[in-house]
């Protein structure tokens, strides 16, 4: 467990899967709520998050009365979106907060842990997409460091829907490990 400024961090075992679904589900009802094309509500189930599991990291955040305040995922390649890569990056997916009990700034610290994270493996960059039509979070990502470095107008989901995402990347030199 890692405590970061109020926020205990530890990696997710099996018996969180539900958690990640409930706090997924619910991000994707405040994006809907906001008209935010990104997220549907089922979109991943307890598979989906077991599987990040095996392949890469699951993180939760949580207070200090062990409530879940927030969650990302942290792979070590996404093909999908970069193609075939050296490995230098890492490359944070579904970051969500817990909007009821999350305080103020959870996000940009549960990614500023994951780019730790990264930092810690030797990799020099942290990495991530968004979708073109979010510019709320393009802004969010910006301010916090990151810069585009390429778009992908034609990613295919696994539902086969077509959309278009831009790449975004932060140099992580500086940072300390976790």
């Amino acid at each position: 467990m890692i405590i970061d400024d109020g926020i205990l961090f530890r990696q997710a075992a099996e018996k969180d899967a539900g958690t990640l679904v409930r706090l997924h589900d619910q991000a994707a009802r405040w994006m809907q709520k906001h008209a935010i094309d990104q997220w549907k509500p089922g979109d991943k189930d307890a598979a989906h998050f077991r599987a990040r599991m095996a392949d890469g990291e699951v993180w939760l955040g949580g207070d200090g009365d062990g409530r879940v305040v927030g969650a990302y995922e942290l792979w070590w390649s996404d093909e999908d979106a970069w193609g075939v890569q050296p490995p230098v990056a890492g490359y944070v997916h579904r970051l969500m907060v817990e909007r009821e009990a999350a305080p103020a700034g959870a996000g940009r610290r549960l990614l500023e842990h994951a780019e730790r994270r990264i930092a810690g493996t030797g990799r020099e960059r942290a990495r991530l997409d968004c979708v073109s039509t979010n510019p709320r979070l393009l802004a969010y990502y910006r301010a916090a460091g990151y810069r585009v470095v390429g778009e992908l107008p034609n990613k295919v989901g696994k539902d086969g829907r077509t959309y278009g995402v831009i790449l975004l990347e932060k140099r992580l030199d500086r940072l300390s490990a976790v």
